[in-house]
């Protein structure tokens, strides 16, 4: 058997996985036009054709859907986050970068929806916050805080707290339009006002953290 070839248990795993990632799709849908509470393992499943119990097989109960759900979304564009935080480029054109692609995605209409269904049902289900928190702010920030941590000690920010230095770098980016977004007072934004706010992000916290300078030595005094 030579490495191209496919054994049974890999095609078993790889027709698993699509089963999986359809179930998925079917279940983001629902949860963004249904809400939390609107949605039912039973109603996927008929969706999918399948029965009950198959979809209970890959996921336990309808939080454990909900937070594959969102798993299968942030890794994706952790991965793609990971990518433009490199720690040889230079920090402002990185950090632009970064704030671009972040504005772009929290700001895009799936996670629009996925945020006001958190604001809507999360006192209702606040393992909905928790989950949502730990999944995605959370795990960006830390990476964030990651790459902030390496311009720090490199020199080319302040050494600081880079935690701190990552929650005020998103709460910027989640300020402005995406707040005006998020309460339905703008309904859609174009490249040129996510460059202009990413660019103000950007001023703000290589101000913030720019690099001490040593003051210079007194000249001209004798001991």
């Amino acid at each position: 058997m030579t490495n191209a070839t496919c054994s049974p248990f890999s095609r078993r795993e790889a027709r698993r996985q699509g089963r999986r990632d359809a179930m998925l799709a079917v279940a983001q849908d629902y949860f963004l036009a249904h809400g939390y509470a609107g949605t039912s393992m039973s109603e996927i499943a008929a969706k999918l054709g399948g029965s009950k119990g198959t979809l209970w097989s890959y996921f336990p109960s309808k939080e454990a859907l909900f937070t594959a759900v969102l798993e299968k979304a942030v890794k994706a564009y952790q991965a793609q986050l990971n990518e433009i935080l490199h720690p040889d480029g230079n920090i402002r054109d990185t950090l632009l970068r970064a704030c671009i692609n972040l504005m772009g995605k929290i700001n895009s209409a799936e996670a629009i929806a996925l945020q006001r269904l958190i604001i809507a049902e999360g006192r209702r289900f606040p393992e909905l916050s928790r989950i949502f928190f730990d999944l995605a702010p959370h795990s960006t920030q830390k990476l964030l805080a990651s790459f902030l941590k390496g311009a720090m000690d490199s020199g080319q920010l302040r050494q600081a707290d880079p935690a701190d230095a990552a929650s005020v770098l998103t709460a910027l980016v989640r300020s402005g339009l995406h707040h005006q977004l998020l309460l339905g007072r703008i309904d859609t934004l174009d490249l040129t006002q996510v460059e202009r706010e990413a660019e103000l992000i950007v001023d703000i916290i290589l101000r913030a953290y720019a690099p001490e300078t040593t003051p210079a030595s007194p000249r001209g005094h004798s001991a």
